[in-house]
């Protein structure tokens, strides 16, 4: 007799399994009574709390997460690829693209590994790496005034989105004054940065150092002992040291295991190892952890702008590029007076110096300088962790090869360990506190 409120997958003699040639642990996994309980859902790629177009399979039992994995791919760039077809400074142009977060570190990293090839480490002028080091430490805070941003927003902390985007405006304005431009600069290029510091572009770096200092303290007041805030993040994608090493994680999500680990410190590179100041540790391993460890980072990050800015007043009018004219373009371009394209004082000089000088600058920009044959990693700390380029030269006047270490790519590994075993809605908690940005992902 049949069984009228039998399921499909039952019979009155018990469960039917239909075998159609899948693995054999896939097979036994139906045999489990839960497994029928469980559901897959897709969060994302177009879900406003997976920092971008990340997609996340999750296997679900009721509320808990029992299967976490990333799927990304989704914002290919091809941007590698791409710069085996372009001049070693057209290169910076696409990496700078990578991380739009922290446009300078991609930038950072690729030319130091091309200054390592054409063996110019140590002819960078002073006054260039000042600038590099006070970029990238802008850049930093503002990339943690994203992250923080991001991540209150996510958990309906609202205030905190609002007023982490208004100071990342500032330090976006400061950007634009100094570069040109408030993202993808292509500033830092082989052999120093594009051009010198506008007029009064100290002056506004002090006032915003000032006023950050007023400011950040708010986010303190709003988070650190805020008991709701607290609880949303205190164990939460817990990740221990043990784990942190053995999936090569790096920057905050490690420190705030408790391990000092800093390539500022550790393998100093553009003069850090001038500069004061403290690598910031936790010891709880969590999103909360990583939160502290990131506010923290600002400050310090504050302390080295100060001092950037204070050396660079000493060094006005000092060179900003190499004086090898033959790696040295474009940096000294000037820009025309409506801020675009290039001055007419500069085109007269190059025009009228030499027939010479004409066709040697129009074979640089057209063809570019060569870079003896070889390859070079040099990693920076970004504001994720470490950040590389391995640079590949064949002897050309274009990259063979280069291939970044983005370390947003590698700790998306972290996903399924902080995640499996939480609540559905501490996931979008752990990823907010890995931090990834998916254009360094996909590349």
């Amino acid at each position: 007799m049949s069984d009228a409120y039998a399921s499909s997958t039952e019979t009155s003699e018990g469960r039917v399994f239909t075998v159609g040639g899948q693995d054999w642990d896939q097979f036994t996994d139906e045999l489990n009574p839960d497994a029928s309980e469980r559901v897959v859902v897709n969060m994302g790629p177009q879900h406003p709390s997976t920092h971008g177009v990340l997609r996340l399979i999750l296997e679900l039992e009721g509320e808990t997460v029992t299967e976490a994995r990333c799927g990304i791919g989704y914002l290919h760039t091809g941007i590698e690829k791409n710069m085996e077809f372009r001049s070693w400074v057209q290169g910076v142009t696409f990496c700078t693209r990578m991380d739009y977060l922290s446009p300078f570190f991609n930038e950072a990293t690729y030319c130091l590994g091309v200054e390592r090839l054409l063996d110019i480490e140590d002819d960078i002028p002073e006054k260039a790496q000042v600038m590099r080091v006070l970029l990238m430490e802008l850049n930093r805070i503002s990339s943690h005034l994203v992250c923080i941003a991001t991540g209150g927003m996510e958990i309906g902390a609202l205030t905190v989105m609002t007023i982490g985007f208004r100071e990342r405006e500032l330090i976006l304005d400061l950007f634009e004054l100094i570069t040109g431009l408030r993202m993808n600069h292509a500033f830092i290029r082989p052999g120093g940065v594009a051009q010198d510091l506008p007029p009064g572009a100290l002056d506004e770096i002090r006032s915003f150092v000032a006023l950050m200092r007023k400011r950040l303290p708010e986010y303190a007041a709003l988070c650190n002992a805020n008991p709701i805030f607290k609880a949303r993040l205190e164990g939460v994608g817990h990740l221990d040291l043990e784990g942190c090493l053995a999936l090569g994680i790096s920057g905050p999500v490690l420190r705030s295991a408790g391990y000092a680990w800093d390539l500022r410190k550790t393998s100093p590179y553009s003069g850090y190892q001038d500069y004061d100041f403290d690598v910031i540790t936790w010891d709880t391993a969590d999103a909360y952890g990583r939160f502290r460890v990131r506010l923290a980072e600002m400050e310090e990050s504050l302390r080295i702008v100060e001092q950037a800015a204070a050396r660079l007043a000493g060094l006005e009018g000092a060179p900003v590029m190499v004086a090898d004219k033959k790696i040295a373009w474009p940096s000294q371009l000037a820009i025309g007076a409506d801020g675009m394209g290039n001055s007419l004082d500069h085109i007269r000089h190059i025009m009228g110096e030499s027939m010479e000088a004409l066709i040697h600058h129009f074979k640089l920009v057209t063809e570019g300088f060569r870079v003896p044959a070889g390859q070079a990693y040099v990693p920076v700390e970004s504001p994720r962790g470490e950040l590389g380029a391995h640079v590949v030269s064949n002897g050309g006047t274009r990259p063979y090869r280069v291939h970044f270490r983005d370390p947003s790519f590698t700790n998306l590994q972290a996903t399924s360990v902080m995640s499996e075993g939480g609540a559905v809605a501490d996931v979008i908690v752990a990823i907010a506190s890995i931090d990834p940005v998916m254009g360094g992902v996909d590349r």
